[in-house]
């Protein structure tokens, strides 16, 4: 995939970050898009960019994807071949309490990106999407194929419906989409408000850890690395051949919250002091990938553990918080 030029939204957040990084050492052409909002500290997603903005392959855009006029503006000045599409108001909780936002930025804006790459002539769109629309599925691991009708909060709904839309989009006009369902990614530069970074700071300052129901939900959690990699894998098929296709990237191994923390005390050799809350609304009881489809078709392995994934992201979070 190297000389494509890749329009990478959310370029600032985590995920994004990182994939631009990658892109760049690839020998890509890359277009960050982010309006930086207010979720978490703008400030820490500029410091995500710095490494990418040091290469004059990168061009770095401050605009909202709800923004009609920006994102044409930014499809017809850079032409970009393969969209990955990141920008999105996350977090299950924040979006129960204004599912307006969260329409507006993950539909709305979805919607506004696939105009865009229809009317350029884009050749591929990958659609970040999220673990969260199994609601609680029942079956485990979870399919891309098991029905994905009942999502439990408004966060989850619009991710669904922006799968629904872009299957329509490569229906009407043939542009190849993969929705790629990402399962609880960690590592450094996560989000402050994700469970492993906050409980690391936590744990760092002697302060206790909030855990929500008895420590039995587990989660799918996946490494950052693997993510990129998963991603990366997906651009190389995404094709007229595939068309639209669903794909879990997760990390195969559910550990429970219970477990979680306790990996966290081996590896910072600190004990956590543990709150216990009732379950919050909205909060899936468990995810877990079913890898069968990526790993036949995109070639898809993760490679690194909960275990070492918390140790380099303690390491980074030591050297630079």
């Amino acid at each position: 995939m190297s000389n494509d030029t890749v329009l990478v939204t959310g370029a600032g957040g985590f995920i994004g970050s990182h994939l631009c990084e990658r892109l760049l050492a690839q020998g890509n052409r890359v277009v960050g898009l982010d309006n930086f909002c207010n979720f978490y500290d703008p400030a820490a997603k500029h410091r995500n960019t710095q490494p990418a903005l040091a290469n004059d392959r990168y061009k770095l855009i401050e605009a909202d994807i709800r923004d009609r006029d920006a994102v044409r503006g930014t499809f017809a000045t850079h032409q970009p071949t393969t969209v990955v599409h990141l920008a999105a108001m996350a977090g299950v909780r924040p979006s129960i309490e204004n599912p307006h936002l969260y329409t507006q930025v993950n539909v709305d804006g979805t919607v506004n990106l696939l105009d865009a790459a229809v009317a350029h002539g884009c050749q591929r769109f990958l659609f970040a999407s999220s673990s969260s629309v199994y609601g609680n599925n029942v079956k485990a691991p979870f399919a891309e194929d098991d029905p994905v009708d009942h999502p439990i909060s408004p966060y989850a709904a619009t991710k669904k419906a922006g799968e629904l839309i872009c299957h329509t989009y490569w229906h009407l006009n043939k542009l190849p989409i993969f929705c790629l369902r990402f399962f609880t990614v960690f590592g450094p530069r996560q989000r402050p408000d994700l469970a492993i970074g906050k409980f690391l700071r936590l744990v760092a300052d002697s302060k206790p850890i909030t855990m929500f129901g008895d420590g039995s939900t587990s989660r799918d959690y996946t490494y950052i690395d693997d993510i990129v990699s998963g991603i990366i894998a997906a651009m190389g098929h995404c094709d007229a051949d595939r068309g639209y296709r669903v794909y879990n990237l997760g990390g195969n191994h559910p550990t429970s919250l219970k477990d979680m923390i306790a990996t966290i005390e081996s590896v910072t050799g600190r004990k956590a002091q543990i709150e216990p809350h009732p379950m919050q609304p909205g909060d899936v009881t468990r995810t877990w990938a079913d890898l069968t489809r990526s790993q036949a078709e995109l070639g898809y392995s993760p490679q690194t553990t909960l275990a070492d994934g918390i140790k380099k992201q303690w390491a980074w979070l030591k050297n630079h918080v």
